[in-house]
């Protein structure tokens, strides 16, 4: 999870709030400190901390919880709406409005923009769009290559010359087959450091393309750093907004976003891992939902409509949540999440999972293993994928005789069918969830609900 131990942490205030007898000043003081603690461990900056925590202890202790919410909700509500102001408030999304919707990025050396322009090409593919980039970084000698590779991998179309070391030169070339496409990505060059030369080429080929978004790359793992580097691109260059890349495995990603929100400049993406699907829409109040166990049930919405239709999502969903599903159903959920990304990822965007310690078995479902379970499945009759419950020892070893598998892998699936059964009654009290959600202002989505 992108900021995993920051999520803990703040899992572990809100557990406090709902463990605690008495809603007083000593605990808000407290929950003020392990709040302080925990976004100083995400290298935060400390005048931005203050200032957060100062505002949340003001509110709790001055105001009174509107009608209908409890001082626990309260303070839960309290934390939740600070941090998401703290991030940006709110999603600031990319609208292609025309074509061709060219998309420039800037950057320094090593912020990951070809890297992202492959992300950005297949997020925008995969929703029908016809995509197209181009190379205009002349500096670096692999950039070309790089980009070429890059595009292969996504099947886009990619124009690059690497004889020319004019830019401009080689965006007026291509300028007329570009015209063609619905999303053109522009790679850029880069440089060590924000320089004067660097701004001047920025600009200039800001005259020629008048790109319609023009995105600063910045790699998280530079922490508060960001804030310097995004002010100064955001000054100088007609920065429209930053995409965060290298949001996994590091600490300093909680300063990095915090900086950049700082600037005023919008966070448009962030960036999770080196896969190519790892790229996702920053909605600062998803983010932080999800960062406290409540789930972003608008991303999991989003993801599953790329792998399955929303009456099929639906369906399985209304069927998992009240427990009555079987081994076909199963099945197609486990294959379906897998198609979407991580298990792990999945459930920290449904509603109260992100609270509760999986089996690590539940979410380690490899694609391998899910072959093997249709071949189990493919041997067991109509009445034991229905009613898995029947299957006794000798059913076992003819399920495993004719799916050539072992009786060891058989009962790893009864396992964790009966594990995912015992999940789904665990989640029912996900209607509280939902009151909850209400009560912050949000709204269960169609198809989660009991």
């Amino acid at each position: 999870m992108v900021l995993e131990k920051l999520g803990n942490a703040l899992k572990g205030t809100l557990q406090k709030i709902a463990n605690s007898l008495f809603i007083d000043k000593k605990l808000v003081e407290e929950l003020v400190k392990d709040i302080q603690r925990a976004l100083l461990a995400s290298d935060v900056n400390v005048r931005l901390v203050l200032e957060l925590t100062e505002e949340i202890k003001k509110i709790a202790l001055n105001e009174e919880p509107p009608r209908g919410i409890d001082k626990r909700e309260f303070l839960v509500k309290i934390v939740y709406e600070e941090l998401v102001k703290f991030l940006g408030e709110k999603e600031s999304k990319i609208e292609i409005t025309k074509r061709p919707f060219k998309i420039m990025m800037v950057g320094l050396f090593g912020s990951g923009k070809t890297t992202t322009i492959g992300k950005l090409a297949k997020y925008y593919a995969t929703r029908g769009h016809k995509v197209a980039a181009i190379g205009l970084d002349v500096h670096r000698p692999a950039a070309p290559e790089q980009l070429e590779q890059i595009c292969k991998q996504v099947n886009i179309p990619c124009f690059v010359k690497k004889s020319e070391k004019d830019p401009i030169k080689i965006y007026k070339e291509f300028k007329s087959e570009l015209d063609k496409f619905d999303i053109v990505l522009i790679d850029t060059a880069g440089r060590d450091a924000l320089s004067e030369d660097l701004i001047k080429e920025i600009k200039d080929l800001y005259l020629i393309i008048r790109p319609d978004e023009r995105l600063l790359i910045i790699s998280a793992d530079i922490g508060q750093a960001a804030q310097k580097q995004a002010q100064a691109f955001h000054d100088s260059a007609f920065i429209t907004g930053i995409i965060a890349t290298k949001m996994d495995g590091t600490a300093k990603g909680g300063g990095a976003l915090t900086a950049c929100a700082a600037t005023g400049a919008k966070i448009k993406f962030i960036g999770e891992g080196e896969k190519i699907d790892d790229l996702e829409i920053f909605d600062p109040k998803g983010f932080v939902s999800r960062m406290l166990g409540m789930g972003d049930l608008k991303l999991l919405l989003e993801k599953a409509k790329q792998v399955m239709t929303e009456e099929s999502a639906e369906d399985l969903s209304k069927r998992f949540m009240k427990g009555d599903f079987n081994l076909n159903d199963l099945y197609e959920q486990m294959s379906a999440m897998r198609k979407m990304g991580p298990l792990s990822k999945i459930m920290e965007m449904i509603p109260g999972f992100g609270q509760i310690k999986m089996p690590k078995e539940l979410l380690s479902v490899q694609e391998g293993k899910l072959k093997k379970w249709k071949f189990m499945m493919d041997s067991m009759t109509k009445q034991e994928k229905e009613d898995p419950d029947v299957i006794g020892g000798t059913r076992i070893e003819r399920i495993a005789k004719g799916s050539g598998t072992s009786t060891g892998a058989v009962r790893e699936l009864l396992k964790q069918y009966k594990q995912a059964k015992k999940m789904s009654k665990m989640m029912k009290g996900g209607k509280g969830m939902e009151k909850m959600m209400k009560k912050m202002g949000g709204k269960m989505p169609k198809g989660f609900g009991m």
